[in-house]
């Protein structure tokens, strides 16, 4: 005990500020402010089975994703399928986009961001305004000029690139991406973020001067959602599926598995194929392949790839020009990646019942530290939890910025770590009774795996120097 008084008075020197003596937050002049938990917007919810809605009505919390997400106050409901994403979510989303960012670029994409107000002309242009029905959001301006508030932007990409007169063959394959938001009139939106009105998708739309070399992007870019998905550590499956309303010669799903799943799925044990069963007639038993037996599952579709050929391109005239200066319409396909949809449905199939558990590359924050309570035999350990901090985000440089210290003093241990379950840290570092060990030593749990350590600053710091973020 003599000894951490000792170190205590070392760590706080009398000649400091007074508002420096003690829950230091903002750390010695020379060092960055730290980040403390009661400073963050992130209001606790925590009801069990409903929530009021902005009508004073319950909302059923239908799955596991939306209950969690609704009770650690990550969103919050506006209207019928439409959220307000607190700042922890914006955060997870933030660095999802990072990770598509990485491997559309990879592959040679090029980001944009095209209008979310989309003209009806382009939309009859291509027949769709009357296919879509209801599904659009339509309106019209003051001048009774008709529009819809894009669900995607096939019209909207072919007009933008039949405007570029001079395009030439040598400009192609071109990829062209955004992520933004995007609207859906569903008649009874559900689920939280997996089936909402209004949600974040990144959409790609390519260009190349032949069928052969359209199908070699549709294969760069499927490996590249492969890559995406993997890098979160979700198990996926890629099916054959229809087309629909988009339209196209061939289109695949990209499924996580999950009983909460809307889609139904057959996949073989014996070979590759997979399909949604929209594609395959449902008398069917045997896969198409090798005659193997096909078992039925469920899904939740995150991802699609359309090859398009020139459905699109012949509607608005999209050419390029030949090595002989001929005009020749390009081969068009499109590529949906649903963010707010992979956030939700990662929780749906990582999380436990009552603790969420993020894919750990897209966390909001990567660690917890949680101080001992005010007035309790370790609170001496603060001041040890605060010199911590300040160590961790200097020796480990990714994660300056991710680290929460729980300042909530007033608070237990217990409950503090209640709710960084429900958050889903991925790490939570905890100032027990072994801070008053010679060297102190800390409670390190790994959300993810369960797992409890019991480290000294080195440890963690060698810990924590392997997290990798986006």
């Amino acid at each position: 005990m003599e000894w951490l008084l000792r170190r205590w008075k070392e760590l706080l020197p009398r000649a400091l500020p007074r508002q420096y003596r003690y829950r230091c937050h903002q750390g010695p002049p020379h060092r960055a402010k730290r980040l403390v938990l009661s400073q963050l917007f992130q209001p606790l919810n925590l009801r069990e089975d409903s929530v009021v809605g902005p009508e004073g009505k319950p909302d059923d919390l239908t799955c596991k994703s939306q209950r969690l997400m609704t009770q650690a106050g990550l969103i919050y409901p506006s209207s019928p399928g439409c959220y307000y994403y607190m700042p922890y979510t914006v955060r997870a989303m933030e660095k999802l986009v990072k990770v598509i960012d990485q491997e559309m670029q990879a592959i040679g994409g090029q980001k944009l961001n095209m209008p979310s107000l989309s003209s009806a002309e382009l939309w009859r242009t291509s027949g769709r305004w009357d296919l879509m029905g209801k599904e659009l959001f339509r309106l019209a301006d003051r001048h009774s000029k008709e529009y819809c508030l894009g669900p995607t932007h096939e019209e909207t990409i072919a007009d933008l690139i039949a405007s570029q007169a001079n395009l030439s063959y040598k400009q192609l394959p071109l990829l062209l991406y955004q992520i933004t938001r995007k609207f859906r009139d569903e008649p009874k939106p559900r689920f939280g973020l997996l089936r909402s009105r209004e949600f974040y998708m990144k959409d790609m739309y390519t260009f190349d001067t032949c069928k052969e070399a359209a199908l070699r992007t549709y294969s760069l870019v499927s490996e590249a959602y492969c890559n995406v998905f993997n890098s979160l550590g979700l198990r996926f499956v890629k099916v054959q599926a229809d087309t629909g309303s988009i339209g196209g010669s061939m289109s695949h799903e990209f499924q996580l598995p999950a009983g909460i799943g809307e889609d139904k799925l057959v996949i073989c044990s014996n070979c590759s194929f997979s399909a949604n069963v929209e594609t395959i007639n449902l008398d069917q038993t045997d896969c198409p392949v090798c005659k193997g037996k096909l078992a039925e599952t469920k899904g939740i579709e995150v991802g699609h790839t359309f090859y398009l050929g020139t459905k699109y391109s012949s509607f608005f005239n999209v050419t390029f020009h030949t090595a002989q200066n001929k005009p020749v319409l390009a081969e068009m396909g499109c590529y949906g990646l649903g963010i707010t949809r992979i956030l939700a449905a990662s929780l749906e199939v990582l999380s436990t019942e009552d603790s969420i558990c993020w894919p750990t590359l897209i966390a909001p924050y990567q660690v917890c530290l949680i101080p001992p309570k005010k007035g309790s035999k370790e609170e001496m350990g603060a001041a040890l939890m605060d010199n911590l901090y300040d160590s961790i985000v200097e020796a480990v440089p990714q994660i300056k910025g991710d680290a929460v210290l729980d300042d909530r003093t007033n608070l237990t241990i217990g409950k503090r770590l209640k709710d960084a379950n429900r958050l889903g840290y991925p790490y939570v570092i905890i100032a027990g009774k072994k801070v008053f060990d010679n060297p102190p030593g800390f409670e390190v749990w790994n959300q993810n795996t369960g797992e409890i350590m019991f480290l000294t600053k080195e440890g963690i710091i060698e810990l924590l120097s392997k997290v990798q973020v986006p």
